[in-house]
C-alpha cells in the first residue's frame, strides 16, 4: 500500500468516527431534552367498588362505624360547594324516615308475625344498587348546619323460616322485603362536583309468605 492510499484510508475512518459519536451525541442529548412523560396514577375500577375497611367483617351493604371516614375531605368540599349541595340535600331530607315516621317508645311495640329487628340508623357508607360503595354526607357541619341522614331498617330475623302461629297446614315463610332509598353522597374521585343523589337497597319489613292449603295424610 502506497503512501497516497494509507492517508485516504485514514481520513474515511477519522470522518466514520466523527459521524458516529456526533450522532451518539444527538441521540443522547434528544433523549434528555424529550424527556418521557409521567402520568399520575388515576383510581381503578376495583378502588371504587372495593369493599372498604368498615365492611370487611359483615355480609351487610352498610357501615354505620367507619374509622376511615374522610369527615374534613367532605366538610371542606360541602364549605366550597355549599349553593349546590344545599340543594340536593333539600330534595332527600324530606325522605328523612325519622320525621315521617313515629317512632314508637320502645321498638317491643312493633308486633309482627316473623321476628324482625328494627332500627333507625345514619349509615356512613353503604353499597348502592350498582354496586358501588360510597361515602354518605353524615353528620357533616357547614355553614352552621348540620347535614344527617337517617333511614329506618327492618331485618328478619329468621328469613326463610316458616312464619311462626301459622299452621302447619299452610306453607309459610318468611321473607325479607326491601325499599330503595335515595342519599346525597361524596364521591372523592370526582374533581369537579364531588356530591350527588344515588339509590341504595335498604332492608324494610319482615312479611310472612303464605301458600298453599295442604293436608297431610
Amino acid at each position: 500500500m502506497n503512501m497516497r492510499s494509507a492517508i485516504f484510508l485514514s481520513l474515511v475512518a477519522v470522518t466514520m468516527a466523527d459521524t458516529t459519536a456526533h450522532v451518539s451525541s444527538h441521540v443522547s442529548y434528544g433523549a434528555s431534552y424529550h424527556p418521557r412523560p409521567s402520568y399520575h396514577s388515576q383510581p381503578s375500577y376495583e378502588t371504587h367498588t372495593a369493599v372498604p375497611a368498615c365492611a370487611k367483617n359483615t355480609t351487610k351493604t352498610w357501615c354505620l362505624e367507619d374509622a376511615e371516614y374522610p369527615t374534613y375531605e367532605v366538610r371542606h368540599a360541602v364549605d366550597y360547594h355549599f349553593s349546590k349541595v344545599i340543594d340536593l340535600y333539600a330534595d332527600v331530607a324530606e325522605l328523612n324516615t325519622e320525621l315521617s315516621v313515629e317512632r314508637p317508645n320502645t321498638l317491643e311495640e312493633e308486633t309482627y308475625l316473623c321476628p324482625s329487628e328494627t332500627v333507625y340508623v345514619k349509615p356512613l357508607r353503604a353499597q348502592n344498587t350498582e354496586g358501588k360503595w360510597r361515602v354518605i354526607v353524615n353528620n357533616i357541619e357547614a355553614h352552621y348546619q348540620t347535614f344527617t341522614q337517617t333511614t329506618r331498617i327492618e331485618e328478619c330475623l329468621t328469613s326463610g323460616d316458616a312464619c311462626p302461629l301459622v299452621p302447619d297446614c299452610y306453607e309459610s315463610k318468611c321473607l325479607q322485603k326491601s325499599i330503595y332509598h335515595r342519599f346525597l353522597v361524596y364521591d372523592p374521585y370526582d374533581q369537579y362536583f364531588p356530591f350527588a343523589i344515588e339509590t341504595f337497597k335498604l332492608p324494610a319489613s319482615c312479611a310472612c309468605l303464605l301458600g298453599a292449603y295442604t293436608i297431610d295424610h
